[in-house]
């Protein structure tokens, strides 16, 4: 069976510029939850990039819907994957990678493997992902979801979510509640300049932060 709802609102180009200034990590300074499995790590680490969550619920060996979703798929979204704990088949290869890339997708974050490293990297595709795999899925069409509610990473994760990727991980935010968090991590951020000027100066880390 397979289920196709709308695509999700997309959140404001000004909330995806203000979150791309701030670091995952910072963020984690500001908020406990909303992180995902740190074994989702990216394929290529320079990248930090934000947009709206577009969900996929493929299971086993069918990814039959990720081939639909690249026709729906738009600038400014992040396609995010919910495999159902399969960690043996990848889903996201170069054709996809291609495909994606050329509809304007943001980033790509698999709960569960990827192929096709080289294709990613020379298409400059930002993915985060659960490694490599070489046994790929197939086109069975039996089943899948897209924009539903999915688990990714050990967070549940709705379509319209805030996603921030970078070199630490990646981050879900309600788009209600984002631009707090953010403002508050780029102040965060702000500080950290500072400190480390008076480091450089020669002060002591202890005696700045008691």
């Amino acid at each position: 069976m397979f289920i196709v709802n709308d695509m999700p609102e997309q959140i404001a180009p000004e909330l995806v510029a203000l979150l791309e200034q701030c670091e995952v990590a910072t963020i984690g300074h500001v908020l406990h939850s909303g992180f995902v499995d740190r074994e989702i790590r990216a394929v290529l680490p320079s990248k930090r990039v934000a947009g709206t969550a577009v969900t996929i619920r493929i299971p086993h060996a069918d990814s039959t819907a990720l081939h639909y979703l690249t026709k729906l798929v738009r600038p400014g979204d992040v396609v995010v994957i919910d495999r159902c704990g399969d960690d043996k088949h990848a889903c996201w290869g170069g054709v996809i990678t291609h495909a994606m890339k050329m509809a304007g997708d943001t980033a790509g974050v698999i709960d569960g493997p990827a192929t096709d490293f080289s294709e990613i990297v020379k298409t400059d595709m930002p993915m985060w992902c659960r490694g490599p795999s070489p046994i790929t899925t197939k086109i069975l069409g039996t089943e899948g979801a897209i924009n539903v509610p999915v688990s990714v990473g050990g967070q549940t994760i709705e379509p319209g979510d805030a996603v921030l990727c970078d070199e630490s991980g990646v981050v879900v935010l309600k788009p209600k509640t984002a631009e707090a968090s953010a403002r508050l991590a780029i102040q965060l951020q702000e500080r950290e300049i500072v400190l480390l000027e008076r480091l450089r100066k020669g002060e002591k880390l202890p005696d700045i932060s008691g």
